[in-house]
């Protein structure tokens, strides 16, 4: 193919995170990214100087779009219950349409969590996805339900892997709805009562007080 004059650095990265989601970070190679952009190899050795480089910048990317579609849901969905499950449920329509396209995302999961300048992208990400649930749940400052529920949403969506039945989208509204029904009835015992103090009998006669320094049993 013939060599692109230009390619700005967005477009070049936006090639490799495809790369990267069809066939996983270990096919991120100089070489492969080359075939696929059609620029040379001592050009991208010139741009990032390493594979490590490369690939960490392709998944810096990737949460720079993350972000922005979450602020763009944040936006757009009313701030009730039925917003927070919205907004869950259309960041779910990323993670696959089977288990093995949400297996590979996985493999991308691997490489955020070995990279601290990556770790550091997804705690942010959490923080402001929490604090955006506990608006929609009328949450702030009382309770971490945002987090419990944001937490519940990818403990589903492990599970929809190992079960896919239906879209990812719907199973996660499905569970979300049972989890924050869930939550509303266990908010309306918690905490439980205390209980009562117990009865003391009274002494009788036969069952007299003992004297603490009496020495008889």
């Amino acid at each position: 193919m013939p060599r692109p004059r230009t390619l700005s650095d967005e477009q070049l990265l936006d090639m490799v995170l495809g790369l990267v989601h069809a066939q996983g970070p270990d096919a991120a190679s100089f070489g492969a990214v080359a075939k696929i952009s059609g620029l040379s190899g001592s050009t991208l050795v010139q741009r990032f100087g390493t594979k490590a480089a490369m690939l960490r910048a392709c998944l810096l990317r990737a949460w720079d779009r993350l972000d922005m579609e979450t602020a763009r849901l944040i936006q757009c969905v009313p701030e009730t219950p039925e917003g927070a499950i919205d907004l869950l449920a259309g960041l779910s329509k990323d993670y696959g349409e089977d288990a093995a396209s949400y297996a590979e995302g996985l493999l991308v999961l691997r490489e955020d969590l070995r990279d601290p300048a990556l770790r550091a992208r997804g705690a942010a990400w959490g923080k402001k996805l929490a604090a955006a649930l506990d608006q929609c749940l009328g949450a702030e400052g009382k309770t971490h339900l945002g987090r419990l529920m944001l937490s519940q949403w990818q403990g589903c969506l492990l599970w929809w892997g190992f079960e896919p039945q239906g879209s990812v989208e719907n199973h996660v509204r499905g569970e979300l709805k049972v989890f924050l029904g869930s939550a509303a009835s266990f908010g309306a015992t918690w905490p439980p009562p205390a209980p009562a103090p117990a009865l003391r009998r009274p002494p009788s006669a036969a069952n007299p007080p003992r004297n603490p320094r009496s020495r008889q049993p």
